[in-house]
This record gives structure tokens, C-alpha cells and sequence, in this order.
């Protein structure tokens, strides 16, 4: 089992930045291909970006270019940076593990979950 918590939402002005973060505990962190993904309301959830423990990196076409995604394994922690934020970019983020070697980019791919962390964009 791995344990999720994502912290660092709230409310940002349209062209700021958030960095949001995800502890990880349980099961080795360091065996796990790492992604974040977002819910806005009555729409499915979507792929943000993704972070493999060999350190490949992935993203969405929508936060290309103004999304950076990292992660410490030493302290079991995952992190995302959005900057230029767009309404658009409203949701709750979640963060997820999946195996290493598996699709990133789907949610179907990833194990674990956790409860999400809610971001909202003023205009």
C-alpha cells in the first residue's frame, strides 16, 4: 500500500503560480512512476503530468511549457509547479502511483490515489 496526501492548493489570481505537493508513505516510493492528474466539476478527470523514477517526465499539452513536475525520494515527496495559471486550470489535483513501467498518461494505469488537493483560479 501507498498512502497519498497532496497539500498546497487554494485560491491563486490568474497568472500566478501554485507548487503543490504529495507525501508519499508505505510501500517503497522509489519504485513508483509518480503522475498528478485533475478534476474540475462535471468533467472527467485529466492526465497534468507525470514523473517516472528513472526521472522521465510527461505532460499535458494544456500546462506545456508552464508546468514543472519533480520529485524527492528521499523524502518521499512528489511536487508540481504551474505558473501563468488560467482559469482553465480549476480543479481538484490529485496525485497517483503507478508501476514503473506503465502508460503514465491514463488514470487507469495508476494503483494508488490520493484525495486531492483543490486549486481555484480568480480572474
Amino acid at each position: 500500500q501507498v498512502q497519498l496526501v497532496e497539500s498546497g492548493g487554494g485560491l491563486v489570481q490568474a497568472g500566478g503560480s501554485l507548487r503543490l505537493s504529495c507525501a508519499a508513505s508505505g510501500r517503497t516510493f522509489t519504485s513508483y512512476a509518480m503522475g498528478w492528474f485533475r478534476q474540475a466539476p462535471e468533467k472527467e478527470r485529466e492526465f497534468v503530468a507525470a514523473i517516472r523514477w528513472s526521472g522521465g517526465t510527461y505532460f499535458a499539452d494544456s500546462v506545456k511549457g508552464r508546468c514543472t513536475i519533480s520529485r524527492d525520494n528521499a523524502k518521499n515527496t512528489l511536487f508540481l509547479q504551474l505558473t501563468n495559471l488560467k482559469p482553465a486550470d480549476a480543479a481538484v489535483y490529485f496525485c497517483a502511483a503507478a508501476p514503473e513501467y506503465t502508460v503514465v498518461t491514463v488514470a487507469s494505469a495508476y494503483e494508488y490515489w490520493g484525495r486531492g488537493t483543490p486549486v481555484t483560479v480568480s480572474s
